[in-house]
Formats: structure tokens, sequence, C-alpha cells
């Protein structure tokens, strides 16, 4: 059986750094055709949806407060203040550099450790493995699906293996 490091951290580095690839492919598009970055990074789907870098920063943010408390270590903390693609991927790069410094040994076996998650409606107390499969994964990945649709949205030419990565 898989550990929890096995089944959440390589997924997180991937796909992270998979979102980085696909906002340099903007940056490359946006930078040609002298478009104004702002209009990406602002964009959003309907008015009451995150826009791209919210969906960025959601991205970054549930991997760093998944892994944190159960490593029982201490997350870097962003300010989301990013307003250009490059201020985006440099957070999507030191997320991956967090994830990647942290002990795998000190996430595996907390399957049953509980965890306390901060919801704008109250805490409430989860097991690691329902934290990762229940909460963090499936947000995770929604953020990062719609920052790559919002970039499809907006012109970036972007493939499923962008998306995915090449294997």
């Amino acid at each position: 059986m898989p550990t929890m490091s096995e089944i959440s951290l390589p997924v997180f580095i991937r796909h992270l750094n998979d979102l980085a690839g696909c906002m340099k492919k903007a940056q490359a598009l946006y930078a040609e055709k002298k478009y104004d970055e702002a209009t990406l990074v602002s964009y959003r789907f309907y008015p009451d949806m995150f826009s791209f870098a919210r969906q960025v920063q959601a991205a970054t943010d549930h991997p760093r407060n998944f892994v944190a408390p159960l490593a029982e270590v201490q997350a870097p903390k962003f300010e989301d203040t990013e307003k250009s693609l490059a201020e985006l991927i440099e957070r999507v790069e030191k997320t991956v550099a967090f994830l990647k410094s942290v002990d795998a040994k000190k996430i595996d076996g907390t399957e049953e450790k509980s965890v306390t998650i901060k919801r704008p409606t109250g805490d409430v107390q989860m097991k690691g493995l329902e934290v990762l499969l229940n909460r963090t994964m499936p947000n995770f990945m929604f953020h990062c699906t719609t920052a790559y649709d919002i970039l499809r949205h907006n012109g970036v030419e972007l493939g499923k293996r962008d998306f995915m990565g090449a294997s």
C-alpha cells in the first residue's frame, strides 16, 4: 500500500511544476503579443469566482497547509499580493521547494493523525487521510484545473500534456 507521502507529494509537485510551465507559456505569449498581463492575472470566469491569481494562490496553499501540520513543520507564508505571472511562478516554485524540503517520513503514518481544519463556518477535526482525500486533493486539483482553463480561455496554447505532464 502506498504511503501518505507517496500519494501526495509527487502529485502536488508534478502539477505545480506543470502549472508553472503553463504560466511560462502565457508569459511568452503575452510578451510576444504585447498583451497586458494584468488582464490575465485578474481574469475570472464569473463574478463570484476567484481570479486567475487567486486560483494559483489557492493551488499553492492547499499542499502547504496539508503538509505542514502533518509533518509538524512551519509552512512558508505568502501575502497573496502577486500581480504578475513572474510573481505567481515564483510562488509556485517556492511552494515546490518547500514540499521537496519536507522529510517524507514525517508525513508517512499520519493517516489517522487528527488535524484541525479552519473553515469560515468554524473549525473541524479530520484525520490525515481524510484531509488529503476529501479536502486537500480535490481543492488542489480544482484550482489547478481552473487556472489552466483560464489560461486556455485567454488564448494560451496548452494541451493535456501541459496540464498532466508528458508521461
